[in-house]
């Protein structure tokens, strides 16, 4: 009775361990997509972030977007998605700027759409740059870029709802940078 009760103890440790590093090299798959998922930046010259957006591209100067820099866009990205947003408006989350369709590029030009790109119908009702301009208090301004593994399908008219359902599933990274506005 002792050799079956020492095999079927070795048995039942040799199958924990099998499961354990089953598990152990499932969570290391994982953390891999999650250190990928870091890999994109984006930053802007004209402010830091958690730094304050200097006036000239807000209501209050001449309402321009701020230059973007993009790095390390991962490999079999096919385009790049853009959405400025601000979580703090009175009315809810109030979207500024969105644009899709980028291209592979390092840097978007201050006051300029990157050309072959789409934009979208924000919440001014504009296809275009629209600039913070809160009606009290210091609010943030969340720029989220995403890296797609496709160009997204969408019209010009579409809004941030279309533009999430159509981006669902190719998302290959993603990166925020956020800007701080109040007027004075």
């Amino acid at each position: 009775m002792k050799p079956f009760h020492l095999t079927f103890t070795k048995t039942l440790i040799l199958t924990a361990l099998f499961l354990l590093a089953s598990c152990s090299q499932k969570q290391s798959s994982t953390t891999n997509k999650v250190e990928k998922m870091s890999e994109l930046k984006i930053t802007s010259p004209a402010f830091e972030n958690n730094g304050k957006i200097p006036s000239k591209y807000t209501c209050q100067g001449k309402d321009i977007s701020p230059p973007l820099n993009i790095e390390e866009i991962p490999e079999n990205t096919k385009s790049l998605l853009l959405i400025v947003d601000d979580p703090d408006a009175p009315m809810g989350t109030w979207d500024h700027w969105l644009i899709w369709n980028i291209p592979l590029i390092s840097k978007i030009e201050e006051g300029k759409a990157p050309n072959g790109a789409v934009q979208g119908l924000n919440d001014f009702n504009k296809h275009e740059y629209g600039g913070p301009c809160p009606p009290s208090g210091t609010h943030r301004y969340f720029f989220k870029l995403f890296a797609l593994d496709t160009k997204l399908g969408i019209e010009e008219k579409s809004k941030k709802g279309d533009i999430k359902r159509a981006m669902q599933d190719h998302v290959l990274a993603e990166a925020t940078l956020i800007g701080l506005y109040s007027k004075e």
